[in-house]
């Protein structure tokens, strides 16, 4: 599932989604994650509130954005409970971006998102989604889910669900940042400390540890990785 892309130096990053990818701007903590492993990753970030793939596929801007060539990968997070409602829907979204972004050169990346906080029976429909539609494409599946389901099975703090249940704090969105450092650069998150305004030294490291160990686990059962 996390199949790793090691060696890389450098990305070109082109990343689609709403506030699950803006909030905390999750970008710009991946690259500070990658500067401090001495990686470069320069991104873009098309978002909308609330925004599906296929709002983002229709307004017209996706399409252009990709075939530009810019971009090594191509970051694809689905509006948060379509995978759960309506599967089928977000792979014929997916398809559509896939297409495009192998016609363009690129490798198209799957953000494999969480369960609601009152609905964590859900993770699982989310995963298979996402890991589904990965597997049939070829897709890298960046399992931030996985990794959020291991530490809220293990962990009460910090909290990474914010108050309305849905959206990160930054705790969730560091969390997800070092899984995305895992999967596409194949480094570990694991020591890299540093100063997160609200977060401890021990935060850091439980959220750096799970990633790790989450990554690391599901590296193992992927035949590809």
């Amino acid at each position: 599932m996390a199949t790793r892309v090691r060696g890389s130096a450098s990305l070109k990053v082109l990343f689609f989604g709403n506030s699950f990818t803006a909030r905390n701007d999750l970008p710009g903590l991946i690259a500070r994650l990658a500067a401090a492993r001495g990686k470069t990753l320069e991104h873009r970030l098309i978002s909308a509130g609330g925004a599906s793939l296929r709002t983002h596929w229709n307004a017209g801007e996706a399409l252009k954005a990709i075939q530009s060539g810019q971009y090594d990968h191509v970051v694809l997070q689905e509006q948060s409970t379509l995978p759960v409602k309506n599967a089928k829907r977000m792979h014929e979204n997916v398809r559509l971006f896939d297409e495009a972004t192998k016609a363009a050169g690129a490798r198209t990346v799957l953000y494999m998102t969480w369960a609601r906080q009152h609905e964590p029976e859900s993770q699982q429909v989310i995963t298979d989604a996402y890991t589904g539609i990965g597997r049939e494409l070829g897709a890298t599946v960046v399992p931030v889910g996985l990794a959020w389901q291991r530490f809220l099975g293990k962990y009460d703090r910090p909290v990474l669900h914010d108050k309305d249940q849905s959206h990160p704090t930054l705790a969730g969105s560091y969390l997800a940042a070092c899984v995305f450092l895992a999967v596409l650069f194949g480094e570990s998150p694991v020591g890299l400390g540093g100063e997160v305004a609200g977060l401890s030294e021990n935060d850091l490291a439980l959220l750096e540890k799970v990633a790790w160990q989450t990554c690391s686990s599901t590296a193992r059962r992927d035949p590809r990785a």
